[in-house]
């Protein structure tokens, strides 16, 4: 079900154990925008069902936040412009030289190009597969984008993540709400979630730059400001305390300066930036 964040803000809710991510509708006096088309045709059928029920604007604009496939593989479900960045539209085009039969599917997997448990989503929640293709962006983007909808202005900016190089954020000034995607989580390399170490700071500062009251994020829903700003501080006092790829040293590092133990969420931060030391020390040998 559609939740209602103000008269022209509307959010589908993450349901993580489909791996289906948050879907946003902004609404403006002429025309809507949906953000992120979901992982399948059923999920994006599930937001069309959801939107006709509400007296809105028809719906002109879909922007895709990022090139993973929980992200976009609704997206030819959705008789919209699709707007990606330049980097997800390159992505893009990787997914769409696929073909989506069980044959192929499986061998997929096998080669590593795509998860088993994407495969299985795909096979249950995208029926008709015989002729599935993924449509083409029609507006592709660098850096930045304004989209006005009939006085509702959205802000579209391609920033530094810690989850993948092409992640767009959708702000909304007069509202004071911004959809982030997946953009401030960390990422799986060769089985081990890390978060780029390198990238939290300029993330951190191109997502406050924005005067957010509300956060839409793919896999939590929502969040008010009191709260990224405890998951804003969590990671950026752990990252403080990583500077080699020792666990215990880091542990011992982050007490120090604290003056106490690391939390559980803490703990998890410590470990993902101390994997990224081990990645990095793999990619320099």
């Amino acid at each position: 079900m559609l939740k209602k964040l103000s008269d022209t803000i509307y959010y589908l809710p993450n349901q993580n154990d489909k791996e289906r991510p948050t879907l946003g509708l902004v609404c403006g006096e002429q025309y809507s925008l949906i953000i992120d088309a979901g992982n399948s045709t059923k999920h994006a059928e599930n937001l069309i069902n959801e939107i006709e029920k509400l007296d809105v604007p028809p719906v002109k604009y879909l922007v895709i936040t990022h090139a993973h496939w929980d992200h976009f593989l609704g997206m030819n479900e959705l008789d919209a412009t699709i707007i990606v960045n330049s980097e997800t539209n390159r992505r893009l085009k990787q997914w769409q030289m696929f073909s989506f039969d069980d044959h192929s599917l499986q061998h997929y997997v096998s080669s590593n190009k795509m998860s088993d448990f994407c495969r299985k989503i795909i096979q249950e929640d995208i029926p008709e597969r015989d002729h599935f293709t993924l449509p083409s962006p029609d507006i592709i983007f660098e850096n930045t984008l304004t989209i006005d909808l009939g006085n509702k202005i959205c802000l579209l900016e391609q920033i530094a993540s810690t989850h993948t190089d092409d992640s767009t954020i959708v702000f909304i000034p007069d509202e004071k709400v911004i959809f982030l995607g997946d953009s401030a989580y960390g990422t799986t390399t060769n089985s081990l979630y890390h978060f780029k170490q390198s990238l939290l700071l300029p993330m951190i500062e191109d997502i406050q730059k924005y005067d957010a009251k509300w956060f839409l994020l793919g896999h939590e829903s929502i969040c008010d400001v009191e709260e990224m700003d405890t998951y804003w501080r969590e990671l950026t006092t752990a990252s403080e305390a990583v500077l080699t790829d020792s666990m215990q040293h880091s542990i011992e590092n982050f007490t120090k300066a604290n003056e106490r133990e690391p939390n559980d969420n803490e703990k998890f931060f410590i470990q993902a930036f101390v994997n990224d030391r081990i990645l990095q020390l793999r990619n320099d040998s």
